[in-house]
């Protein structure tokens, strides 16, 4: 099992960002971006109940389906896309090597 994987994250001033992401602590895609101190804010804590980690996913991979929770405050997001995904909910996993997400912009 590998102890990291490579995940990129595109912020929003279009810069790539290729980050470490361990496998081995539960984090979530959110967390990755704010331990790397990315524009993330992740009010809710991880709970699904805000849209501050709202990201696009770029690439094709065999993510797990979108929970109730997590499909209702994408109801309620800006700017939400057919690939929108709430970073808190995807959780890293060592299949995720390779993963593009961009940031979604934020409502002004």
């Amino acid at each position: 099992m590998k102890e990291n994987i490579k995940i990129t994250v595109i912020d929003r001033d279009d810069q790539r960002h290729e980050l470490d992401a361990p496998t081995d602590m539960g984090m979530s895609i959110m967390e990755l971006c704010k331990a790397y101190e990315l524009p993330v804010e992740g009010t809710c804590g991880g709970m699904a109940l805000c849209a501050s980690c709202h990201v696009y996913v770029l690439n094709d991979y065999a993510l797990p389906e979108p929970s109730d929770d997590e499909l209702a405050m994408l109801d309620q997001a800006f700017f939400v896309q057919d690939n929108s995904r709430l970073g808190c909910q995807l959780k890293i996993k060592e299949e995720y090597d390779g993963l593009e997400v961009k940031l979604a912009p934020v409502a002004q």
